[in-house]
C-alpha cells in the first residue's frame, strides 16, 4: 500500500468539483511539501549519510536481485538457504502462500518497476527483455486471483509506464512497442472467467489455461473469498482499460467493490473477513485493518485519487470513520464484530496493519498515524522484526516475518508528511536489521522465528517490489531519481501507475450510489489538502511531541496504573485488591470483587470460576481495576507453566562463507545440556560411522571433540546420545531420516528419553529435518570443515570472522499457550501438569461448550506450541490504554495452577452459550486461522 503523486503545495484549496488533474495533482500526496517544515526535533541526517544508506540499499537490492537470476531465474522465487529456485509442484506444499507462484518469473516481473526507482535502467530494458521472451501466461497451474493480480498484472503495469516514461526520454527502451502491455491485456482476459458469480465478485483462485470450473481447471467450488481478495482490484483493472481502451476490465472492477459496499454490515459501516461470493453473506464476522480487509480501505481512497470518482472518497471516509469509531483504541488497532463493533474479536494484531499509518497518511489524518507507527516501532526494537502477529501487552503471537514490507512504505509516508529526520534513523534501523539478522550468502531469507532468529527458506517477491523501493525513496533526493516519483500513484504492491491515466479513456459512468445506502456526515468530508502550517503550528517538535508518551509502551512500565495507585493513597482510599493477596472465603474481597464487576461461579465439579464483566462494574474506574485484576490472576497462573516451557533451539553456521548468516530452527531433548540453562555449544561437524549412531562408534577419532551429525531411526535417541558421547563427541545433531521432511511444513518436537534414567547424559542434541539437515550436509561436501553453534537462540554473526564488529542482541522468546474467547474467567483449581513432548502440536479443537467451559480442559489436552507462541497476558507493568479497552477481553492462557478460560456474563453457562454462541464460533475459526 502506498501513495505517491502530488504537484501543488499542501496549503492549497481544491474546489469540490474541480478538473480531476488538478485534484489529483493535489490530493494524491499533498504532504510531501510538508517536509520543509521541519527545523528542529531530532537532529537531521547530513545528505552524505542520506546518500550512503541509499547506496546501501541499492547493494542489497543487487545482493537479492542478483542471486534470484543467478541461482532462481526463470523460476518463480528464490530459495536463499539452499540457493535454488522455487517451483511450483517440485517442493513441499506450502497450501495458499503457494497460490502466488503460476511459472511466469514471478519474482523478475514483480520487480520491474523497482530497477527504474533505483536507476538500473539497462538492467531494467534487459529484465523487460527477458519477460518477453521466456514468461508464459497460459500454464496449467492454479493461482490466486488477487496475488496475480498485484503482483503480476500490476507488475506489467508498472513496468509498461516506466518503459514508455523511458522511451519518451530518449535514451532507453527506444525498441518497446507495449509488449508488456499487451501481456498485461492477456492476462487480464485469462483472469475474467474468476467474475462469473451472481454477486460480481470473483473466485478466489482460477486455472491460467483452462479457467473456472472445467474438470481440468481443478477449481471453481470455492464460495468464499476475502474482502481484500474482492476489493483490491480496481487500480490494475481500471488502468488497463484506460491504457487499451478496453472498459470490461473496470466494469468488473467496480461491480465487486460496489457488492461489497452495499453488503457492509450497515449499523456500524464496518466490512467483514470473508463473504460468500454467491449469497453476500458475511463468512468471518470480524472486522480489522490487517489480513484479510486492508487493501480493501486502500483501494477505495486511491480509485479515488486515480479516477477522480467522488463516491470511492465517500466510501472510504464512511469506513474510515467507523474504523475510528470502533477499531482504532491508540496506539493498537484491534478487530472487532461487524455487528458487535463494541467487542473486541481478538487480542492480538497481525502484522499487515502496519500499512495503516501510510493511508491514513494520505487521508491527512497524522496524529493517530504516527501513534501507530511508533508503537509499532517499539515492537520492531524488541524483536528485531514485526512478527507476523503480536498480542495487545505485545508479545509475539506468531513468530513468524516473511520481510513484509508494510512498515518501512509507513516510514516512507510519515517522513515525506513531517520531514522530521526520526524517520530516517528508523529506516537506518531496518536495514541494519535486514543485514544483520537476515541475510545469507544467496539473498535475504525470510524469519521463521523472530525470537530465535532462525530462517525460512523463502524470500517472497514483494520483498524486492516493494522493500528496496521504500528504503531507497527515504533516503533519496528528488535529483536521485530519474523521473518525477510525484507523477504516479503506488498500488498496494508498490508498482506505479500514471496519474495522467484520470483523464483517458473515461467511458466509464460515475454514477453515485454511496447517498443510496447511508446518510453521510458532511464533516468527515474533506475536499482540501490539509495545511502543514495547521498541522504543525509554531511547533517543530510536534511528531515528536506525540510519540514521547509511547517510547516506553512495549516495555513494562505501567504510568497510568501508578498514578492510580498513588491517587488512592492520596484520597485515603484503600489501593486496588491484588491478585496475590485475594482469598476466595473472605468477604471483603467478594464485596471488592463485586465492585470491579468481577463475580464468582460455583461450579458443579466444585471449583470456583471467576468472571468479569466491565459494565457491570459500579465505575469506569472500578472496571479498570477489574481488568487489571483478572490479568494479574491470569499471570500469577502462567508463572508454573512459563517456566516448564521449551522453546525450539537454534543450530547456526558459523563457519566461512556463512558467519552466522543461516540458522536453522532444531527441537530440543528431554535429555542432555540444556542450551537455554547452560552456554552455548560450539564445534566442527562430521558425520558417526554408524550414521544411525546405534552402536559402538567405528570412527570415534573423527568426532571426538567435534558435533556429531547422526541420522534418525533403528534404535533410541538417548541411546544415540551415549553413544557419540563416549565417542568423546562435545554434541550431536539427529537428521531426520524421512527424505524431504522440513521444520516448514512438519510440527517440530521434542525427542524424548529411552525411560531409563538419563542423566549419564551430557552433551547437548538437537534434531533436525532432513530439509535443514541437508544444508548442513551440502555444506560439507562442498567446503569440508563445517562449524556450528548449537544455541537456545541464533547469536550475532562472527564479528572476528567477517572483520566487522556487531552488537550483541537479545531476542525475547517468552513462550505461552493461549486461549482465545469472548471475555474473561479464570477459575481457581490447582492441577498437574504431565511434562509434554510435542512442541508444535495444534490444541484440540473445542466446541462451544468447551470454549466456554475451558477449565476442564487439561494441559494434556492443549499443548503449548512455541512456535505461533500464542502468549499470556502480562500483568505487572502491562501497559495497556484502558479506557480504550474496558469493552476489551484479555488474553488467556491455559495453565497447571490454576487453568483459564473467559467468560463475559455472570449467568448461567446455557443462557451465555445462547447469548455469544455466534462469537464462539467465530473465535473457533480465527484460532484455525493463518494470515
Amino acid at each position: 500500500m502506498s501513495e505517491a503523486g502530488g504537484g501543488r503545495g499542501c496549503g492549497s484549496s481544491v474546489p469540490q468539483r474541480a478538473p480531476w488533474s488538478l485534484v489529483a495533482a493535489t490530493a494524491a500526496f499533498c504532504l510531501v511539501s510538508a517536509t520543509s517544515v521541519w527545523t528542529a526535533g531530532a537532529a537531521p541526517m547530513s545528505r552524505e549519510e542520506r546518500q550512503k544508506l541509499g547506496n546501501q540499499v541499492l547493494e542489497m537490492f543487487d545482493h537479492a536481485y542478483g542471486n534470484y537470476m543467478e541461482h532462481a531465474y526463470p523460476a518463480d522465487e528464490l530459495m536463499p538457504l539452499t540457493c535454488r529456485g522455487r517451483v511450483r509442484g517440485q517442493e513441499p506444499s506450502r497450501g495458499d502462500v503457494d497460490d502466488a507462484l503460476g511459472k511466469f518469473s514471478l519474482t523478475l516481473i514483480d520487480s520491474l518497476d523497482t530497477l527504474v526507482v533505483l536507476n538500473k535502467t539497462k538492467e531494467f530494458e534487459d529484465a523487460v527483455r527477458k519477460v518477453l521472451r521466456d514468461v508464459n501466461l497460459d500454464n496449467d497451474v492454479v493461482v490466486s486471483v488477487f496475488e496475480t493480480n498485484i503482483r503480476v498484472l500490476g507488475g506489467l503495469l508498472g513496468g509498461h509506464s516506466l518503459a514508455i516514461m523511458l522511451k519518451e526520454k530518449g535514451e532507453y527502451m527506444q525498441w518497446y512497442n507495449d509488449e508488456l502491455l499487451q501481456m498485461a491485456k492477456q492476462l487480464g482476459y485469462k483472469l475474467l472467467p474468476a467474475f462469473n458469480t451472481t454477486s460480481g465478485l470473483p473466485y478466489p483462485r482460477i486455472n491460467l489455461k483452462f479457467g473456472i470450473r472445467k474438470p481440468e481447471a481443478r477449481t471453481g467450488t470455492e464460495t468464499d473469498t476475502c474482502t481484500a481478495c474482492a476489493g483490491t482490484l480496481i487500480l490494475e483493472f481500471a488502468a488497463l482499460s484506460r491504457f487499451t481502451g478496453a472498459t470490461i476490465f473496470e466494469e468488473y472492477a467496480r461491480k465487486a467493490l460496489d457488492f461489497l459496499w452495499e453488503k457492509r454490515q450497515r449499523s456500524s459501516n464496518l466490512v467483514g473477513v470473508t463473504i460468500n461470493i454467491h449469497t453476500g453473506d458475511w463468512v468471518r464476522k470480524d472486522s480489522g485493518v490487517g489480513a484479510g480487509i486492508d487493501s480493501y480501505y486502500e483501494y477505495l481512497l486511491k480509485a479515488y485519487v486515480l479516477l477522480g470518482d467522488d463516491s470511492f472518497l465517500e466510501r472510504f471516509n464512511t469506513h474510515y470513520d467507523a474504523i475510528m469509531r470502533y477499531i482504532s483504541q491508540p496506539p493498537l488497532l484491534l478487530d472487532v464484530h461487524i455487528h458487535k463493533p463494541m467487542l473486541n474479536a481478538r487480542t492480538w494484531m497481525d502484522a499487515l496493519l502496519a500499512f495503516f499509518p501510510g493511508l491514513q497518511v494520505l487521508k491527512g489524518d497524522i496524529r493517530p498515524a504516527i501513534e501507530t507507527h511508533e508503537m509499532l516501532y517499539q515492537v520492531i526494537k524488541k524483536h528485531n522484526f514485526l512478527p507476523e502477529a503480536f498480542t495487545t501487552d505485545f508479545r509475539v503471537h506468531w513468530a513468524q516475518h516473511p520481510l513484509r514490507p508494510e512498515f518501512a512504505e509507513s516510514t516512507y509516508f510519515l517522513y515525506k508528511a513531517t520531514g522530521d529526520p526520526y524517520y530516517l534513523e528508523v529506516g537506518k534501523t531496518l536495514i541494519e536489521n535486514l543485514n544483520k539478522y537476515a541475510r545469507v550468502p544467496c539473498g535475504f531469507a525470510a524469519m521463521k522465528d523472530v525470537r530465535t532468529g532462525s530462517h525460512e527458506d523463502r524470500m517472497d517477491s514483494f520483498f524486492l517490489a516493494e522493500m528496496f523501493k521504500y528504503l531507497y525513496l527515504l533516503f533519496a533526493d528528488k535529483e536521485d531519481i530519474i523521473f518525477d516519483i510525484e507523477d504516479y500513484i503506488f498500488t498496494t504492491e508498490a508498482h506505479l501507475l500514471p496519474l495522467w491515466l484520470s483523464t483517458t479513456n473515461q467511458s466509464i459512468s460515475k454514477k453515485n450510489t454511496t447517498s443510496e445506502y447511508t446518510e453521510l456526515d458532511d464533516s468527515n468530508f474533506d475536499w482540501t489538502c490539509p495545511n502543514t502550517q495547521i498541522l504543525f503550528p509554531n511547533d517543530p517538535l510536534y511528531a515528536q511531541s506525540i510519540r514521547e508518551p509511547l517510547k516506553n509502551v512495549v516495555d513494562k512500565s505501567c504510568p497510568r496504573g501508578i498514578i492510580r495507585v498513588e491517587e488512592s493513597f492520596r484520597s485515603g482510599a484503600k489501593p486496588p485488591l491484588r491478585a496475590r493477596d485475594f482469598m476466595a472465603t473472605n468477604p471483603e474481597h467478594l464485596e471488592i470483587l463485586k465492585k470491579m464487576g468481577v463475580s464468582l461461579i460455583h461450579l458443579k465439579d466444585g471449583r470456583v470460576q471467576l468472571v468479569q464483566h466491565a459494565i457491570q462494574a459500579a465505575s469506569s474506574i472500578d472496571a479498570e481495576d477489574g481488568l487489571r485484576f483478572m490479568q494479574e490472576m491470569i499471570e500469577l497462573s502462567s508463572q508454573q507453566q512459563k517456566e516448564q516451557q521449551l522453546p525450539p533451539r537454534a543450530v547456526q553456521i558459523v563457519s566461512h562463507p556463512f558467519f552466522g548468516r543461516v540458522v536453522l530452527t532444531a527441537g530440543p531433548a528431554q535429555f542432555g545440556l540444556d542450551l537455554s540453562k547452560h552456554k552455548e555449544t560450539r564445534g566442527f561437524v562430521a558425520s558417526s560411522k554408524p550414521y544411525n549412531g546405534c552402536s559402538e562408534l567405528t570412527n570415534p577419532e573423527a568426532v571426538m571433540g567435534k558435533i556429531a551429525l547422526i541420522q534418525r531411526g533403528q534404535c533410541m535417541f538417548a541411546e544415540k546420545a551415549r553413544n557419540i558421547q563416549n565417542a568423546g563427541a562435545i554434541g550431536g545433531i539427529v537428521i531426520d531420516d524421512n527424505e524431504g521432511s522440513s521444520s516448514d511444513t512438519a510440527p517440530l518436537f521434542q525427542m524424548a528419553g529411552d525411560g531409563k534414567d538419563t542423566d549419564d547424559i551430557k552433551i547437548p542434541m538437537l534434531f533436525l529435518f532432513s530439509k535443514e539437515g541437508n544444508i548442513i550436509l551440502d555444506a560439507i561436501q562442498e567446503y569440508e570443515e563445517v562449524e556450528v553453534l548449537l544455541s537456545d537462540k541464533a547469536k550475532d554473526r562472527d564479528p572476528e570472522m567477517e572483520n566487522e564488529e556487531q552488537p550483541s542482541s537479545e531476542n525475547d522468546s517468552q513462550s505461552a499457550e493461549q486461549i482465545t474467547s469472548s471475555s474473561q474467567e479464570v477459575d481457581l483449581v490447582d492441577q498437574e501438569s504431565p511434562e509434554e513432548s510435542s512442541l508444535n502440536s495444534q490444541p484440540e479443537s473445542l466446541s462451544p461448550a468447551d470454549m466456554d467451559n475451558a477449565a476442564s480442559v487439561s494441559p494434556s489436552e492443549q499443548i503449548s506450541n512455541p512456535m505461533e507462541n500464542h502468549e499470556t497476558t502480562s500483568l505487572d507493568g502491562e501497559c495497556t490504554d484502558l479506557d480504550n479497552q474496558l469493552q476489551e477481553q484479555s488474553e488467556t492462557e491455559e495453565d497447571s495452577n490454576p487453568n483459564v478460560s473467559w467468560g463475559k456474563k455472570v449467568q448461567p453457562i446455557d443462557s451465555i452459550l445462547a447469548d455469544w454462541n455466534e462469537d464462539i464460533e467465530a473465535f473457533e475459526m480465527m484460532e484455525k486461522d493463518e494470515l
